[in-house]
């Protein structure tokens, strides 16, 4: 009985020896796998940031290039026009942090400088066509996805500057910390459709809606937000609402 304990517990010793082996195996291999992705990850960083430094003028004044080259730095994870902060040499490298907080600030102004007609929404169409009026005859084209990524930067404001979509591919972005509900976005989208008019008799027939909702998103929540104007002379409808982000305005 002692000689066959003793072979089990030798073997017992054995069994946990291989254990501890594959796992030390199984360790390097890992190891070898993490450092082979780095390499690989570093080495493609690399030639990105040289394509980037060659085609760096093209990147800022090209608004489909720029897209192109944003999304094929997204698909590893790099942020080309990061801030100091974060990937500073993306933004030294191509001096697009600067260019993205000009943007930034550009949108600050517009929004503020329209706030009190649209009560701090504005139409992504219109927003872009100020802030490309403010940049003058010589400044990039910019788009709306440059608006989006300039809106996130514009995020630690805490300021509530955020791009609503309305629906039917189109966006608003809002400028106070005020939160839409649903209703209020097919608002919005209704009066898009009819250059900024919108009325209880539209919400009733193009949404379904029954008079009393129609009446309540309209009187109860965005007149007493200050997103749209009453109108109590309208010819067609005898009582309208005007909504000023929905407006295109000449300036």
């Amino acid at each position: 009985m002692h000689r066959l304990g003793g072979v089990g517990i030798s073997a017992f010793d054995r069994q946990q020896q291989s254990k501890r082996s594959f796992a030390e195996l199984s360790n390097e291999i890992s190891q070898a796998q993490v450092d082979l992705l780095h390499a690989q990850l570093a080495q493609f960083r690399s030639a990105l940031a040289h394509y980037a430094s060659t085609h760096r003028e093209r990147i800022r004044q090209e608004p489909s290039f720029r897209h192109a080259f944003q999304q094929m730095c997204t698909t590893i994870g790099v942020d080309p026009l990061a801030g100091p902060r974060k990937g500073g040499w993306w933004a030294e490298m191509l001096n697009l942090g600067d260019w993205q907080y000009e943007l930034g600030v550009q949108i600050v102004d517009v929004c503020v400088s329209t706030r009190e007609r649209n009560g701090g929404l504005i139409e992504m169409g219109e927003l872009i066509r100020l802030v490309s009026k403010l940049r003058g005859v010589g400044g990039d084209v910019i788009t709306e996805d440059d608006v989006m990524r300039s809106i996130k930067t514009l995020k630690p404001l805490s300021a509530g500057y955020e791009v609503i979509d309305v629906g039917g591919g189109k966006k608003m972005v809002r400028s106070v910390p005020r939160e839409l509900d649903a209703d209020q976005a097919v608002v919005l989208a209704v009066a898009q459709e009819d250059g900024g008019r919108v009325s209880e008799q539209a919400l009733v027939a193009r949404r379904g809606w029954t008079e009393e909702r129609a009446r309540t998103a309209l009187s109860n929540t965005l007149l007493r937000d200050g997103l749209c104007w009453l109108d109590d002379q309208d010819e067609e409808y005898g009582v309208s609402y005007w909504v000023p982000s929905a407006m295109r305005w000449d300036e």
